[in-house]
């Protein structure tokens, strides 16, 4: 079986031209109204069976094979962009100030498109493709609206499958792995209350700088001594602000403080959340203050079955060779809410090396920018998933 990923070469300059349009015109989460026009219009004129309205703004298109055997799968791409301003200067930089496709879904986008249209124009399998157009990756949750509305209800795909650029990787590689993919992402806000006063009569205050400072060192003690140290937790406090700002000589009343809490296992997660609540309460009313706790759980761990994982690798070897093929990759402590449809459905999530870029900068720099010159080799990929996972009778 010839690769998909030399017939996709023929329309790259096409879907090169998309991409940098994309490129040039991101949308925060759930406001991708013009990219998922630009989807629509693509996907109406290949031919490919169009839905709208999932979780606001996502598309899902239909191909049907040569034969329908009952079995169905899924392809996601994400859509929305980052609120970062752009530092690049080429031609397609972002127009809309302050967004900016720093993380490549307009890459992703345009990937699933050249899939789309591979499918529909040689229809090589046997069943349902579903092709994922998904909104409000970067922080929305789309993936969990589009399950939460019936998604897979309304398009029964059997497994579901997910493919991200991944800069420190040679392009004309990807990587997959069994179980954890990516971290729980979860976000919590401390507040620490003390009496505020004058900065040279500390004994007439309690300092809640003082106090969180206390904070900040010993929550680092949750990886180090509360969690087994062959399992993985990241507590990172990224933020601190006081309700006094500018004067040197006035203790302020309280302090916020801002961080993420990165995990793999559920029972992990659990032992975190508690620990950051004691540590923080406990050190605040010691220092006699108090702290306010926000723990906000955000998306789960992105976990790829075992099944899937394998059948994704042996794809990948098909159309990429064994050598450029890893399993043994290290997972990530960045998150990603395609775990909302890994929960509702097996699949795998892929990383696609996509070398740097042109810029050499990995996701979520200013200057970022995605390979073009991977395009056919992700939607190659994407649409040899299609036809290995349900073969042509």
């Amino acid at each position: 079986m010839t690769s998909p990923v030399d017939r996709i070469r023929g329309y790259h300059a096409e879907l090169r031209d998309i991409r940098r349009d994309l490129h040039a015109h991101p949308e925060l989460a759930f406001q991708e109204s013009r990219t998922s026009s630009l989807v629509v219009e693509h996907l109406k004129k290949w031919g490919v069976e169009t839905h709208t309205g999932l979780a606001k703004t996502g598309v899902v298109g239909v191909v049907r094979g040569k034969t329908d055997g009952g079995r169905g799968i899924g392809l996601r791409a994400d859509m929305d962009c980052l609120p970062i301003d752009e530092m690049n200067d080429f031609q397609h930089r972002s127009r809309n100030q302050g967004r900016m496709h720093a993380c490549g879904h307009d890459g992703h986008t345009t990937m699933l498109l050249g899939a789309a249209r591979y499918l529909a124009e040689t229809r090589n399998f046997d069943g349902t493709a579903y092709l994922i157009f998904q909104p409000a990756e970067e922080g929305g949750g789309g993936g969990q609206v589009m399950v939460q509305e019936g998604l897979f209800d309304r398009f029964p795909a059997n497994e579901v499958y997910a493919l991200h650029n991944w800069p420190i990787m040679a392009p004309g590689t990807i990587a997959v792995r069994a179980g954890a993919m990516m971290a729980a992402t979860d976000e919590v806000v401390i507040t620490i209350r003390g009496k505020g006063g004058h900065a040279a009569v500390p004994q007439l205050t309690v300092d809640p700088v003082v106090a969180a400072a206390q904070v900040i060192s010993a929550l680092q003690t949750v990886a180090s001594r509360n969690v087994n140290p062959l399992d993985a937790v990241v507590v990172s406090i990224c933020s601190m602000q006081t309700s006094q700002v500018g004067a040197f000589n006035v203790i302020p009343d309280s302090v916020q403080l801002i961080g993420t809490v990165r995990s793999f296992r559920p029972e992990t997660r659990d032992l975190a959340e508690q620990r950051v609540r004691t540590i923080a309460a406990k050190i605040a009313e010691a220092l006699g203050a108090s702290a306010e706790i926000r723990y906000s759980r955000g998306y789960p761990p992105t976990i790829n079955t075992a099944k899937e994982a394998a059948f994704a690798a042996r794809v990948g070897e098909r159309v990429f060779g064994k050598g450029n093929v890893l399993t043994d990759v290290e997972p990530t402590m960045g998150g990603e809410d395609f775990s909302y449809m890994l929960q509702a459905r097996p699949g795998a999530y892929v990383w696609l090396g996509q070398g740097g870029g042109p810029n050499g900068c990995f996701l979520h720099n200013p200057k970022f920018d995605f390979n073009d010159e991977v395009i056919p080799l992700g939607a190659g990929y994407l649409a040899a998933l299609v036809e290995d996972a349900l073969p042509a009778k």
